[in-house]
């Protein structure tokens, strides 16, 4: 049985280095809310006989509770992660052994659109997420599947790069 302090396998390391992350949301819009309410109860103390404690405080931690919940959710079924052996697209893995290809950037003027724009979006959603934008891909089985990222040239990028290597290391 092996012990935890042994070395991990150089296989290990490699599968976790991140070439592409996107986390999906940030942990500090949690504070939004009740950022605004310590500036509306210090307004209040300035320029009134009235303040709301009360009120306030419930209202900053309904918010950040709110709040919370949504990052929560979005890190889990919106955030990216590239490494160099898979994909990971929300809730949903690939391996980078699946994907033949990354498709070209569609033409937003085109009359029709390209055959990946209607193919199924990967991360388990029904559509690409709000402010993502979809990449095509074809995968090795012949289907199309659309992967998804807030900055997509980055992610096209990293997606060559990494299909290369893997080529490169596959002959």
């Amino acid at each position: 049985m092996p012990e935890s302090s042994e070395v991990p396998e150089s296989d290990d390391v490699a599968e976790q280095t991140p070439l592409f992350h996107e986390e999906g949301a940030r942990w500090r819009a949690v504070a939004y809310g009740p950022v605004f309410c310590v500036i509306a109860l210090v307004i209040e103390l300035v320029t009134g006989p009235v303040v709301h404690w009360f009120a306030l405080t419930l209202f900053a931690a309904i918010l950040a509770g709110i709040v919370s919940v949504q990052v929560a959710a979005a890190r889990r079924h919106v955030s990216v992660l590239l490494t160099d052996s898979s994909l990971r697209q929300g809730a949903e893995e690939i391996s980078l052994d699946e994907i033949d290809e990354v498709l070209p950037v569609s033409d937003p003027y085109a009359d029709d659109p390209q055959p990946w724009e209607s193919a199924r979006t990967l991360g388990e959603l029904s559509g690409v997420p709000r402010r993502r934008t979809a990449i095509g891909l074809s995968l090795w089985d012949g289907s199309l599947a659309q992967a998804w990222a807030r900055d997509d040239e980055g992610l096209r990028a990293a997606l060559i790069a990494a299909l290369a290597d893997e080529k490169r290391a596959a002959s």
